[in-house]
């Protein structure tokens, strides 16, 4: 038995669904815009992988701490632990990247997919336990928002 009661279990499962599927729609934002700023642009590939994680991080991070989190968390401090993760995670997966493609001869999509699998659990963790762990539903929904606007 896991110890905690089952529908706590299935709310945190489906906190796992919905990051999940935020996290693949900021996938495509980051390819779509990796891909159109390489063909329209004239910046060199790390800039326009640059700008294609930006978007896609805040992207994921809006949708997530409205919908899966429903934190009412500070924004600015929770987007600057937020880009401490990145800052942490992407040289790691960079360089963990080109060891296993250079050096070990792995496919680059095989590489590729180690990285965001583990950037997928690595990052779910720690916005659950330590960006938004003191403050998981603690957002109005918009159903209390809107009968206290009218209350004013």
């Amino acid at each position: 038995m896991s110890g905690q009661p089952s529908g706590q279990g299935k709310k945190e499962a489906l906190r796992a669904v919905k990051f999940a599927l935020f996290s693949a729609s900021a996938g495509l934002i980051q390819a779509g815009t990796i891909l159109l700023s390489e063909n329209v642009t004239p910046l060199p590939s790390w800039a326009c992988y640059l700008c294609g994680l930006v978007l896609s991080v805040l992207w994921n991070f809006t949708l997530n701490r409205k919908f899966t989190f429903q934190s009412a968390a500070d924004v600015p401090t929770a987007m600057l632990k937020v880009a401490a993760y990145y800052a942490v995670f992407t040289p790691l997966s960079t360089l963990g990247v080109r060891y296993l493609t250079q050096n070990c001869g792995w496919n680059a999509a095989f590489a590729d997919a180690l990285a965001m699998g583990t950037n997928l659990i690595t990052e779910f963790l720690y916005q659950r336990f330590v960006v938004f762990g003191g403050s998981i539903d603690t957002a109005k929904s918009g159903d209390e928002t809107a009968g206290q606007e009218g209350e004013a």
